[in-house]
């Protein structure tokens, strides 16, 4: 069943949104895009039971990802053997029998990942299709250097061939990250216009933005910037327009349920929890207090996965894993 989108009527957006999408090659009618979501997908990120899995390294955190994983560096001569052997861990994740779309709501997958296969289909058609898990795509191209304590996004100037593959590759949202480490208002306040901005022309698309706007979980002042984020993500959302709809990843905060106005936020799909350097039971524990938020977890989920265990080791590791971070996102 597909549920038609409703276009961007608001003056405010309408240039730039067009111009977007008559650069994506989609359809419009007086102004309104002529593009559709998946409803099935919709109703499973908006109300579905368990968590996200973040499976977005990009090149520079997949020497890491793959050194926890047990695979070192001097395994791998160059970016394409090193990105063969992440996707064969990605791959070895999926087909897990315990990576199922009863506790998995959705992955988000890095750029390099939709344009390969896993068990003879497309990743994304895999995941949906063999799965019902919905498919995310990470979209930001890394991070600026440091200014007034935070790092926005580097420029991401192929927006429209990216949205457009993500598109036809039946992806269904996006993700971009940013970083802040100290409670900077001019700091914060660019993050976040630059994070709807992005969201804003997604949107537009049809597809559903992931904001991230990471807080470092070692800030001095990381319950201060988490008062600034929130006060301009309130700013931000009263800005957009009733018919979009953005999804929010933020850190875990200091204090419990700070983020729960966005909870019932009628903008607002769903809200999500980065583990952000926490372990997962440090991320489990603060996540359960945080009613309505579930969890988008990428190392506290695969923190304890090594190469060289066995299918059922791996398997019963990774059914732990996902059974703990299910059980504290279901608060």
């Amino acid at each position: 069943m597909m549920l038609p989108t409703r276009g961007g009527h608001r003056r405010e957006e309408a240039q730039g949104a067009r111009g977007l999408l008559r650069g994506l090659g989609v359809a419009l009618d007086n102004g309104v895009p002529i593009v559709s979501v998946n409803y099935e997908q919709f109703q499973k990120v908006r109300n579905g039971h368990g968590l996200i899995a973040a499976l977005d390294q990009s090149g520079g955190s997949t020497p890491k990802t793959l050194a926890l994983y047990g695979i070192s560096q001097d395994a791998y001569s160059s970016d394409a053997e090193m990105f063969d052997l992440v996707h064969e861990m990605r791959s070895r994740i999926m087909r897990s029998p315990s990576f199922q779309g009863d506790r998995i709501v959705g992955a988000i997958l890095f750029q390099d990942t939709i344009g390969r296969q896993v068990d003879g289909r497309r990743t994304a058609d895999y995941l949906w299709d063999v799965k019902g898990i919905v498919p995310f795509l990470k979209i930001d191209k890394g991070l600026d250097a440091e200014l007034n304590g935070v790092q926005v996004m580097n420029p991401v100037p192929d927006l429209g061939p990216v949205l457009t593959r993500a598109i036809a590759g039946k992806i269904f949202g996006t993700k971009m990250r940013s970083f802040i480490t100290l409670p900077d208002r001019v700091g914060i306040t660019a993050v976040v216009r630059q994070q709807f901005g992005l969201a804003s022309q997604i949107a537009a698309t049809g597809l559903v933005p992931i904001i991230e706007p990471e807080i470092d979980i070692y800030s001095p002042g990381k319950a201060e910037a988490e008062a600034l984020l929130k006060a301009t993500i309130n700013e931000e959302l009263a800005k957009l327009p009733g018919e979009r709809r953005v999804i929010l990843k933020l850190t875990l905060p200091d204090h419990d349920d700070f983020y729960g106005e966005f909870v019932g936020n009628p903008k607002v799909l769903r809200v999500l929890a980065l583990s952000g350097g926490y372990t997962r039971e440090q991320a489990d524990d603060r996540l359960a207090r945080n009613h309505g938020v579930i969890a988008s977890f990428s190392r506290a989920l695969l923190e304890s996965l090594r190469v060289t265990q066995s299918a059922q080791e791996f398997d019963a590791t990774l059914d732990a894993s996902i059974a703990s971070i299910v059980r504290a996102s279901n608060t």
